[in-house]
């Protein structure tokens, strides 16, 4: 709901996305078509090192079902049916993957006013249990997630935080990786009209009292083109070009050197996403 929280997941990604998203040092093509009947087919290739991964993705939307079927070059195939509104203001998928017979999921999410629930059970014997939970509203969220083996009968996570949303900026708090970590990112949004946004992030990990940070900006020179930069304390510095230079389809370059590695030279990426 629009003027309920977001899931306990959205607690800190302005941040993080603006830090991470479209980052890519391989080479990326992407192909996505979508018919007027609700189908929709997108082909990805990847290549990494001398390494060429693909998938084939076919998406079918008829009333409030999402049927998702993905098959990769090890010729797995993934399969995710998403029923919205099944209860008011619940959506609930079920997912699962060939030839695993163990990867069957039931993932469940609530939306209300003041709260937004999301659970997950693994369906095999011994299941997977993880719920998040966050209250309050769109400008501030204070949630929690936890993880639970059967198997093994242990506690796989337990993280909380808060998150603030204002216009013109955004802040989180999370204690994360079982309470052994501390992270905190803010976001501020500097000009609206030209896209100008910069972010932190820091972290503090409390078994060895480390610390360490992120800062990034994120800048349109126009309406079509955006340049990303993102510097880290342990010596590496990134930045992304993505230019769309044709409505929907993306190319984006992306270059990060790490002044550590003296005998290393700087990573480069290219992506390419088209839309016709």
């Amino acid at each position: 709901m629009a003027s309920g929280p977001a899931s306990f997941s959205d607690i800190g990604k302005k941040a993080k996305d603006l830090l991470t998203k479209d980052y890519n040092f391989d080479h990326k093509f992407t192909l996505s078509l979508l018919s007027s009947t609700g189908l929709g087919l997108t082909a990805t290739g990847l290549k990494r090192d001398q390494i060429f991964f693909g998938d084939i993705n076919t998406l079918y939307k008829s009333g409030n079902a999402i049927v998702d079927v993905k098959v990769d070059t090890y010729s797995n195939v993934s399969t995710k049916v998403t029923v919205n509104d099944i209860f008011p203001s619940t959506k609930a998928a079920f997912s699962f993957k060939i030839p695993d017979h163990k990867s069957g999921k039931l993932d469940v999410q609530y939306l209300h006013p003041h709260a937004a629930i999301d659970s997950s059970i693994g369906l095999n014997p011994n299941p997977l249990l993880e719920l998040s939970a966050a209250i309050g509203s769109k400008d501030l969220s204070l949630g929690a997630e936890v993880g639970f083996d059967t198997a093994s009968a242990s506690f796989t996570k337990y993280n909380a935080g808060i998150g603030l949303n204002k216009p013109d900026y955004s802040a989180a708090v999370l204690l994360t990786n079982k309470g052994e970590t501390l992270k905190a990112s803010y976001v501020h949004f500097v000009n609206p009209v030209n896209g100008t946004t910069v972010a932190a992030e820091i972290s503090h990990r409390f078994s060895n009292n480390e610390n360490s940070f992120t800062i990034g900006s994120s800048h349109a020179l126009d309406q079509q083109t955006l340049v990303k930069t993102r510097f880290s304390d342990n010596g590496k510095a990134a930045m992304l070009c993505q230019r769309e230079w044709r409505p929907k389809s993306l190319i984006t370059f992306s270059a990060e050197y790490d002044s550590k590695a003296n005998k290393a030279g700087p990573r480069l990426g290219l992506a390419l996403a088209l839309k016709p």
